[in-house]
């Protein structure tokens, strides 16, 4: 009958070959994420640059330093990749709002998360950039349905805090509805005046403009409600 120190001995020599197989997945695993990283840097520059339809996987290889064949073993299209950096993008940005104070009244919500949403985007255009195809309603070619659809989601789940501080209002699904894609029609216009330049031609403070429409919109809402 073995003793336990026998059975000890016995198993030890497999110990060290468990660790260093452990230890060579680890850097496996994080030498492909940081290949993934670079791709990812490398294309969010062409996609600036170049915008979608000029930024081919051969140009993003080149800039990231690999063969297009290797890229594909991360990302099976452009596409692809500008799905995940928009995804990424959408992320920062519900994190955003979820930071942004979320107590007081119903009228401070809204002001609060709305303007979240918007200091995301006015601090951050080259974000703006990349979320112009939601916001324009516009798939990529080579977007699935399925990742279209998850994208569209999260950007809808940065403007639920703004919806859910409109419901305390007394406003019932429709009405809730039609207010929050008005409130998200103006914000993206004054993003774009912003972006292009075009809100000096009016000479007017795009961040002076959305605090003079949330005024208006939980002032209407409050009479409304009385």
């Amino acid at each position: 009958m073995k003793s336990s120190a026998d059975t000890t001995a016995t198993a030890a020599p497999g110990a060290p070959e468990a660790r260093s197989d452990d230890a060579r997945r680890l850097r496996t695993d994080t030498m492909a994420q940081r290949r993934r990283e670079l791709i990812l840097d490398a294309a969010r520059a062409a996609f600036f640059e170049l915008g979608l339809q000029g930024a081919s996987m051969r140009e993003i290889a080149k800039r990231a330093g690999y063969t297009p064949g290797a890229i594909y073993s991360y990302f099976a299209s452009r596409e692809e990749i500008y799905a995940a950096l928009l995804g990424e993008s959408l992320l920062r940005l519900n994190a955003q709002v979820a930071s942004a104070p979320g107590d007081g009244n119903a009228a401070e919500r809204v002001r609060s998360k709305a303007s979240a949403f918007f200091d995301f985007y006015r601090d951050n255009p080259r974000d703006l950039d990349l979320g112009f195809y939601l916001f324009q309603g516009v798939r990529p070619n080579g977007l699935t349905r399925e990742l279209d659809a998850q994208l569209n989601e999260q950007l809808r789940a940065a403007l639920q805090p703004t919806a859910e501080a409109l419901r305390d209002f007394d406003l019932n699904a429709s009405a809730c509805e039609t207010e929050v894609t008005a409130l998200f029609v103006h914000m993206v216009g004054l993003l774009v005046l912003i972006h292009t330049g075009r809100i000096r031609i009016f000479r007017q403070h795009a961040p002076q403009l959305l605090a003079q429409y949330l005024d208006q919109l939980t002032e209407r809402l409050q009479r409304a409600g009385h």
